[in-house]
């Protein structure tokens, strides 16, 4: 099983009242309220947390960007990637990931993440994002052009990798010339691609056709077992059966000496009025052509456990720990609820979401520990038990594609 530490990286020194005052925290929320000396504080604590999290033992650095908002102050995921593959030594480095749709240039972006890749001695897991509504505002993309150019962006990188140069490139989207770069990963025929998601059924669908890891982002364990039977559904239309190897799952998560600190500091999680990308205008979050304002209710319930519709109140704290949308407590506690969520979603990749809000550098840095002291040993005994597996331990090819190529190989 591979066990990933993750954190939004959020701002959490910003003034909230301000976004409270004027009714969002979000896309138009005037920066002139973010404090370069409080963000390099900030970013030295994350760097530093990483590097802690390796050394308790964790298998995997999860990181991934937003854009202009306090609730993720990362915003170029490959730059502490690039960190990262120099002051790590072992753990994979998992970008969940690029959004795709915002790069005028996959070629470039390719060339990123093969040096990446060649830096950290073949650590890199490259996953691929559509990138959230807000974020198509923030860099002037397209929002109707979304998942057009995410698919073209992502066959003209796996193109630059694996197809030798000098070639040409015209699509709908992105028209390159001469595709020929000299920076290539070392990890043949390329990294792996694993993409995270939360309600989109068309990106499930997309994944498992392509036969890449899907990772659940905090869903419930109900609306999970609906993403794997349509990826699984997906999967035998194409013709494969996928496994514990293919299904990830992202959960909150914040262990403490006891019950009482875990429960007070895991409140965090529910900063800025519970949804983790603050509070912001529906429009922003479901522009014209990216998606329903429906879509967006339904990503504030699957990802923070909320709702503000009558018919579906808000849920409390207490109903997110009942429900194990949240996991908090003592290191016994925390392995008996992530026992049931691993015996329920069976993934062979679970990512540990263990910093948010105004957690302290110290409650953090005491989670990181106990996770890795404690709680870590006791999974990867139950997922040797039930036979979790991922994509390293399954020596699972990178994508359908690829384990295609090598059977019609073999034959010949």
């Amino acid at each position: 099983m591979h066990l990933m530490y993750f954190t939004e990286q959020p701002m959490k020194d910003y003034p909230q009242d301000a976004g409270n005052d004027i009714g969002f925290t979000s896309l138009l929320m005037s920066n002139k309220h973010f404090n370069p000396v409080d963000g390099s504080r900030l970013y030295n604590e994350f760097l530093e947390n990483y590097v802690y999290a390796e050394e308790m033992g964790v298998d995997g650095i999860m990181l991934n960007e937003h854009h202009n908002a306090p609730f993720c102050m990362q915003a170029k995921a490959n730059i502490f990637a690039s960190l990262l593959a120099g002051m790590t030594k072992r753990v994979k480095i998992v970008l969940l990931g690029n959004p795709l749709p915002l790069n005028d240039n996959p070629v470039r972006l390719a060339e990123e993440l093969a040096m990446i890749d060649m830096i950290s001695k073949g650590r890199l897991v490259s996953g691929f994002v559509r990138g959230g509504g807000q974020e198509q505002l923030a860099t002037n993309a397209n929002p109707a052009h979304n998942r057009e150019r995410f698919q073209e962006a992502h066959d003209l990188i796996v193109k630059a990798w694996t197809v030798p140069g000098p070639h040409r490139w015209e699509g709908k989207h992105y028209h390159q010339r001469v595709v020929n770069p000299w920076a290539l990963p070392l990890q043949q025929p390329h990294p792996r691609i694993w993409i995270p998601g939360v309600i989109s059924q068309e990106t499930v669908i997309w994944a498992a056709r392509h036969g890449y890891p899907y990772i659940c982002l905090n869903t419930s364990i109900e609306d999970t077992k609906k993403i794997w039977a349509r990826y699984d559904q997906t999967a035998a239309e194409v013709g494969y059966t996928p496994g514990s190897e293919h299904r990830g799952y992202l959960i909150r998560c914040h262990v403490a000496e006891t019950e009482e600190k875990a429960l007070e500091t895991a409140r965090q999680y529910l900063w800025m009025d519970g949804e983790f990308t603050g509070r912001l205008k529906p429009v922003w979050a479901s522009p014209s052509g990216y998606f329903s304002p429906s879509s967006r209710q339904n990503f504030v319930e699957f990802v923070a456990g909320q709702s503000a519709s009558p018919s579906r109140p808000r849920k409390t704290f207490e109903q997110q720990i009942d429900d194990m949308q949240i996991v908090a407590g003592t290191p016994e506690q925390v392995v008996k609820n992530l026992r049931i969520i691993m015996r329920e979603t069976r993934p062979g990749i679970m990512a540990f979401w263990g910093n948010e809000g105004r957690m302290t550098q110290a409650d953090a840095r005491t989670s990181i520990r106990l996770l890795g002291q404690e709680v870590m040993p006791a999974l990867r005994e139950t997922a040797k038990e039930l036979d979790l597996k991922c994509p390293f331990e399954a020596n699972m090819p990178v994508s359908r594609a690829y384990a295609e190529a090598a059977r019609a190989t073999a034959a010949e």
